[in-house]
């Protein structure tokens, strides 16, 4: 079987608009939850988000791409741009045909061009049927976002884009694992993108009791594994990560960050919103990524959790580490990237495993921010304080989301 590795990285996220600049800081656990400002909150009970600060013209993005575009694809577009820099690439279309025939785009995303779907409905309600942008579909249909990277560096390989609320990036790369696996391509430009920080997705997701209430300490609102967690914050933004088949990668001379080693996808069959609570699913997902990737459990130093701050999630996910793992888990590292940068929904695996490709490469972990106060039920080592140089062969990047799914990642070094 093939193998694969990471030789590029890009994320846009709340706490900078590339790796180079948010990584250090999501390192440093700085805070990237402020007060929502984008539009009027009235009425919904959470007011704070993790907001990306952009601005597209300056990203590049001019009117005409602005009416085309959703945000989700437009982060999608920066951070393909970025992972393929880092990768060693310059403009792709410039390779031949032949060789881009070999080349994919894999991009998941939760909700999709909800922000586009706001903006005709207003203009149907109050324009009329006629005013509605000829751009409206291909903006904000969920593909529309692999679709445009496609077009953007001209990947001719396969292209298309999952859709599985939080895990949709992490079935997007494990795809891309097994494209380049099973010699169907060479290269996959892979990850996930969400622009889901809208009146309506806060209310919906407001309503359910979801989200973190905090609203006059948005510093301290997402707060995985602790005591006074409260729900989760939303976030937004996008990762994307160049995944390669090892002798191409070794061929060109590419950096390698980690090698990709297994993948886990199962399902708890058990509620539309709620995981179960003995957290077998989860346990078997990462169960599965090892036993793919041939790796002992306790070759295993650090996992990076889905970690959203809320009461059952945390919970029950720490079971699963402990299920899996044992006597092993009082010894791994586990964090939560989103007690810095909120919850991505879609793109969440993939901003987290672009922070767990960096660890690996450096041999640090970022601390979980606002982990203050043990709670009795998550009783892990959760990095809390400050970061921490740890020599990592072998970690898991998990996501589990609503629908059931729950997905796993193995990634280490070679």
């Amino acid at each position: 079987m093939r193998r694969v590795v990471i030789t590029g990285l890009g994320t846009v996220n709340a706490l900078g608009l590339d790796v180079a600049t948010s990584y250090p800081r999501i390192l440093a656990g700085e805070n990237g939850v402020t007060t929502l400002d984008r539009f009027d909150t009235t009425g919904i009970t959470a007011t704070i988000a993790a907001q990306v600060q952009w601005s597209p013209d300056e990203c590049g993005f001019d009117v005409k791409d602005q009416r085309k575009l959703d945000p989700f694809t437009m982060w999608a577009l920066m951070a393909s741009d970025e992972a393929l820099a880092d990768a060693g690439f310059g403009d792709m279309r410039d390779l031949p045909e032949a060789a881009r025939e070999r080349f994919g785009s894999i991009v998941g995303t939760g909700i999709g061009g909800i922000t586009g779907v706001l903006e005709q409905h207003d203009v149907m309600r109050d324009r009329g049927a006629r005013r509605v942008t000829p751009h409206f579909i291909p903006r904000i249909m969920p593909n529309a976002v692999s679709g445009q990277v496609a077009i953007r560096h001209g990947l001719m390989g396969t292209a298309f884009t999952t859709s599985s609320a939080c895990a949709s990036a992490g079935h997007a790369i494990g795809m891309a694992w097994r494209s380049i696996q099973w010699d169907e391509c060479d290269l996959v430009v892979t990850g996930g993108a969400e622009s889901a920080i809208t009146p309506l997705s806060m209310a919906g997701f407001a309503s359910a009791k979801a989200l973190s209430t905090r609203n006059d300490a948005p510093h301290e609102a997402s707060r995985p594994f602790d005591l006074n967690r409260d729900g989760f914050v939303m976030g937004e933004g996008a990762g994307l990560l160049v995944l390669e088949e090892y002798e191409h990668a070794k061929q060109r001379g590419a950096r390698i960050y980690a090698e990709v080693k297994g993948y886990g996808s199962t399902d708890d069959a058990f509620h539309i919103t709620a995981p179960k609570e003995d957290g077998l699913g989860p346990a078997r997902a990462m169960g599965d990524a090892l036993r793919h990737g041939k790796i002992d459990p306790t070759n295993v130093q650090y996992v990076n959790a889905h970690g959203t701050s809320t009461a059952y999630n945390d919970s029950i996910e720490t079971t699963a580490i402990k299920r899996l793992f044992g006597d092993h888990a009082s010894t791994l590292a586990v964090n939560s990237t989103k007690s810095m940068i909120g919850h991505l929904l879609g793109a969440a695996t993939a901003v987290e495993l672009v922070v767990t490709a960096k660890a690996i490469a450096n041999g640090e972990v970022h601390p979980t921010r606002n982990y203050t106060t043990p709670d009795p039920a998550c009783d892990l080592d959760y990095v809390p304080g400050e970061a921490r140089e740890l020599a990592i062969e072998n970690a898991l990047c998990n996501s589990l989301g609503f629908g059931g799914h729950n997905v796993s990642i193995l990634i280490g070094k070679l």
